[in-house]
């Protein structure tokens, strides 16, 4: 009596107990009101709804119930509110109400009563909510992101919605470049051998050392030619001058020196750098030479008058590396506070600071054909375009302390690395077809396995590099190679490259 009295059923009510039915259904409607009392005024619905039984009848509050005098179980599916609510004065279809996540018709169903100004604002909304995400996540901006993304289209006055799978950009596939191969092994340094150079008429190549002498090689066979004393530490750099018989060299005892190759000696000293002096480099059609120190500068210098033209000041760390070219911009640099810069040579002033490297630039390189270059930093290596440095690529893969680039009229580009490791890549897809690490020279230990700089002679058939074990290596391409030998091992993946 008090079970029914608290209940509010009234003395009506207890007729229905004559029978096993009525009186379920009055314990399921006392149960629906006690329990689900709160929610009773939303749909009662079940997924994929199938009678099994005879004919159902409505409860007092209107709900639907599904008979068990037929021996099955019973599901009673309370639902809350509709995952997908309509839009404004647009009612729920028959299909989107039995869905819990609707399907694709349901989905394509509901995007169609949407009104076009609405659906067409929702799909503007999500690309760009999405593009943001991957923006975000740190996507170039040029590619597309992957996915779905929603279409609105109009034609014939009808409105059409569908949602449309946008292909993400693949890799284009790289050109083929044969395998390099170790074919000599010279030595005759006993310190590390730091800088490298070959000379314009390709007969000859120079080196310079951490045993303070510079030795000229005979490129054909190997042997040594000549060894040239005067620094009094580290050699850092040495270049060959195309416009005179001049050899220029920079070390860590601060000097800059003009050799004569006539006679063999220094004729010029070029004096301002306040600290070690890292790199060099010659103008190609003017007589100037810029170098670059550890005291974050960078000085151009009149290689007849021996004048400091400009000091080039705004590095906040070490400059490592220097290299001119004719167009503008005409210097470029690269340094140990992480950023590149493009110079004035006239106003001896900053035209672009590049700031996407996250770690030293130790190395930068000038493509021989195209007006473009490639700058090397233990994060990545990075492509740009000229003059205003527009970035182009990056070229992930060589995580070591990149202390050397090369690159030849064929699109190879050649890093070299602190641990010995160097990687052979393709300049315009930035596809890595190889990878080599040579033994170091018996006698020496593993940690000495380290390649300091590398340089393409004239011909570009070979590849010289310079090693922390005291030796040069010298590396050609295998004329056996084919590209049915040596397949591309190349699929069409996502580009996913980081804009900085």
């Amino acid at each position: 009596i008090i079970f029914f009295y608290r209940t509010g059923i009234s003395a009506l009510d207890l007729n229905l107990f004559s029978t096993s039915t009525s009186f379920h259904k009055v314990k399921m409607s006392v149960k629906l009101r006690t329990e689900y009392g709160s929610v009773l005024h939303m749909p009662t619905l079940k997924e994929n709804l199938r009678e099994k039984g005879g004919a159902n009848a409505g409860d007092p509050y209107g709900h639907k119930q599904y008979s068990g005098n037929q021996g099955q179980e019973l599901d009673y599916v309370i639902t809350g509110t509709h995952p997908y609510p309509p839009g404004p004065g647009v009612a729920l279809t028959a299909d989107t109400k039995i869905q819990r996540m609707p399907s694709e018709s349901a989905a394509q169903a509901l995007a169609v009563a949407l009104p076009p100004s609405q659906s067409r604002l929702d799909a503007n909304r999500t690309a760009a909510g999405v593009g943001d995400i991957y923006r975000h996540a740190g996507m170039a901006e040029r590619s597309q992101p992957p996915g779905v993304a929603m279409a609105v289209m109009e034609a014939g006055g009808n409105k059409n919605s569908a949602l449309m799978a946008k292909k993400a950009p693949t890799m284009p596939k790289p050109q083929w470049h044969p395998p390099w191969k170790l074919y000599r092994v010279i030595s005759g340094h006993l310190g590390w051998v730091r800088c490298i150079a070959v000379e314009p008429g390709n007969q000859w190549f120079v080196t310079g050392s951490a045993d303070r002498t510079i030795k000229i090689w005979d490129l054909a066979s190997g042997k040594l030619k000549l060894s040239l004393t005067g620094h009094i530490s580290t050699v850092r750099g040495v270049i060959v001058s195309a416009r005179s018989p001049y050899l220029f060299s920079c070390g860590e005892d601060k000097q800059v020196k003009c050799w004569d190759l006539e006679y063999n000696k220094v004729i010029r000293h070029y004096h301002g750098h306040l600290s070690a002096v890292y790199g060099l480099d010659l103008h190609p059609t003017i007589d100037v030479l810029v170098t670059c120190s550890r005291d974050s500068t960078a000085r151009i210098w009149d290689v007849r008058t021996k004048a400091s033209v400009h000091t080039l000041s705004g590095h906040t760390n070490a400059v490592a590396t220097v290299k001119c070219q004719a167009p503008e911009p005409q210097i470029i640099t690269g340094s140990h506070d992480t950023t590149i810069r493009l110079w004035d040579l006239v106003a001896g002033k900053t035209r672009v600071t590049l700031t996407n490297h996250k770690k030293s630039v130790r190395a930068v390189v000038l493509h021989p054909r195209h007006y473009t270059f490639a700058s090397g930093s233990p994060d990545n290596i990075k492509q740009w375009k000229f003059p205003d440095g527009n970035f182009i690529q990056n070229l992930s893969g060589h995580n070591a302390i990149i202390n050397t680039l090369a690159v030849n009229s064929d699109g190879v580009l050649v890093s070299g690395a602190d641990n010995g490791t160097m990687h052979l890549w393709d300049w315009r897809t930035g596809y890595n077809f190889q990878r080599v690490h040579a033994a170091v020279q018996p006698g020496s230990l593993d940690s000495e396995s380290g390649i300091f700089a590398c340089i393409f002679d004239q011909s570009e058939s070979r590849l010289l590099t310079a090693e922390a074990d005291k030796t040069i290596k010298v590396y050609r391409e295998d004329e056996t190679a084919t590209e049915e030998t040596h397949p591309i091992s190349w699929k069409p993946e996502i580009i996913k490259r980081k804009r900085f």
